[in-house]
């Protein structure tokens, strides 16, 4: 019979690959998110033809710039903390917990000002859910508790 080599590897939890698959579905709306503005304001055909700002005002280019520039460092951020939450570092823990913080109170602003995007209100929704459960507070080094059963 042969016998197994204990290994000291973190087993992951389920909850862990949702909240994986929950940031790569907020990448892929911020990605579009980026693309939109400059298509909206053809960018992409007339390159940035116009002033960025009239006095100390963003333009509707301008705004449509910031905007994509914007979601395009979010979604580069997304990937550098999906990286670091698959590779079990408690950094990415933190980060995207506070991270999914702020953009649940930006999404209630939304939801109460303008219009709401309810797949990232749904995704933030799941990721914070996820990120409080037990077993991934212990990998992650969150929550030290023993489990001991007297």
């Amino acid at each position: 019979m042969v016998k197994r080599k204990k290994t000291d590897k973190k087993k992951r939890p389920i909850a862990v690959t949702v909240i994986a698959v929950a940031i790569v579905v907020l990448f892929l709306i911020r990605l579009y998110q980026v693309y939109e503005p400059l298509i909206l304001n053809d960018i992409f055909r007339n390159g940035i033809s116009g002033p960025l700002f009239s006095g100390w005002q963003l333009t509707a280019l301008g705004s449509a710039v910031l905007s994509s520039s914007t979601y395009l460092i979010l979604s580069v951020a997304g990937i550098l903390v999906l990286i670091g939450f698959l590779r079990l570092r408690r950094w990415s823990w933190v980060l995207l917990m506070a991270w999914t913080g702020v953009s649940l109170l930006i999404s209630l602003v939304d939801y109460f000002y303008s219009y709401p995007n309810y797949a990232v209100m749904a995704s933030n929704v799941i990721i914070a859910f996820a990120l409080n459960i037990t077993d991934v507070q212990r990998i992650f080094g969150i929550r030290s508790d023993d489990v001991s059963h007297s």
